[in-house]
């Protein structure tokens, strides 16, 4: 896959112990990588990262990204050929309740990582993965572009626009010639092993687990579901693509379902209830609560136009396979480790048979 690009690269991940970060590690040590982390603790003795037993398999160190002098001397240390930024407050409710421990996380931490890679000559791409929220959100139904103008309403969507400027900065100021510098914007990400409060999923899996109602905060509200595989690939796909066309690679890049592949939180919902086989849910929109926007699409032609990049799931088959893998785990059917390494070889055997051009030998 990916070209066989990844085999003996030496790749550095902040944010390895978060659910992303974690699917991500696996997936590159599946692809021949030698993998590094820096992240704080993972959140939950139930997190990806704990319960398939990563710290294991690759090198992890457990520290802050504001730590800039020490974040410095473990990539310094490490000599990576990519650094791929993924560490974040990535919750729209917290940022409410901890607006500076947000921007100092998302802004000054992209900060203290840039500024490791200016002085590490042996990276030669960066990657900054931020979030779809950063665009300034006008409800438009066609989906936002990676030249749409930026902004946020919440502390978290405004900190990674931030973050995406920054990045930008960076990029023509210091890297005009040297290492590559990426962004990629994803959707709502949804998969096995999240557990972080006041997300959808989640939130779900734990009522479904207690035979509780689900929840719903805002029923009607529509995301770019995908599952999490899906924009991975097209972080690797991306990558893997560096060596053909500088000129066109550094940037930033959406990574999304299809803007015509649609479902509310409530269709999400009554998916998942469908895919566990028992459920229920109730309307908890509370008029007081914080405000998330209401619709919220990405347009990734760039993605598909030059990368030849595609979903392979729809977001019901995303929704049933993220089910799939709480099952596997909550039945103890399958290890979580197990689970997730399955679930990695079935996708990229589905992207093949379906003619994913990253997926071909």
């Amino acid at each position: 896959m990916f070209n066989d690009y990844f085999r003996e690269k030496r790749v550095f991940i902040t944010g390895h112990t978060g659910f992303k970060g974690a699917w991500l590690s696996w997936w590159l040590l599946q692809l021949g990588a030698t993998v590094k982390g820096y992240a704080f603790a993972p959140y939950t003795q139930d997190d990806l990262f704990v319960v398939t037993t990563l710290e294991k398999h690759l090198q992890s160190t457990i520290a802050d990204i504001r730590d800039a002098d020490f974040l410095s001397r473990e990539i310094s240390d490490f000599q990576p050929d990519i650094v791929i930024h993924m560490a974040a407050q990535p919750l729209v409710r917290l940022s409410y309740e901890y607006p500076r421990l947000t921007y100092e996380t998302n802004v000054m931490g992209t900060l203290n990582v840039l500024e490791a890679v200016r002085k590490c000559d042996a990276v030669r791409l960066f990657l900054n993965v931020t979030t779809d929220k950063c665009y300034e959100n006008s409800s438009k139904r066609e989906g936002y572009t990676e030249t749409d103008p930026l902004g946020g309403f919440d502390p978290y969507s405004s900190s990674k626009a931030c973050s995406e400027l920054l990045t930008s900065a960076y990029r023509r100021s210091y890297f005009q010639n040297g290492t590559l510098i990426l962004s990629a914007r994803a959707g709502n990400v949804i998969g096995g092993g999240d557990w972080c409060k006041d997300r959808i999923v989640p939130d779900s899996i734990r009522s479904l687990i207690k035979q509780e109602p689900i929840v719903v905060r805002s029923p009607k509200a529509v995301r770019p579901w995908q599952h999490v595989l899906e924009p991975l690939s097209g972080y690797l796909n991306v990558i893997a693509e560096s060596d053909a066309d500088r000129g066109i690679i550094a940037g930033s890049w959406n990574f999304g379902p299809d803007p015509t592949d649609t479902l509310t939180v409530a269709q999400l919902v009554d998916q998942l209830i469908l895919s566990w086989g028992s459920g229920e849910w109730r309307d908890g929109s509370d008029p007081s609560q914080p405000h998330e926007a209401a619709y919220l699409t990405l347009n990734c032609d760039k993605a598909k136009q030059y990368l030849k990049w595609s979903p392979v799931f729809s977001q019901v088959d995303s929704v049933d396979f993220t089910v799939q893998w709480y099952k596997a785990w909550h039945q103890n059917a399958l290890s979580a480790k197990t689970a997730t390494l399955h679930q990695i070889e079935y996708f990229c055997t589905l992207a093949k048979k379906l003619g994913h051009e990253w997926s071909q030998e």
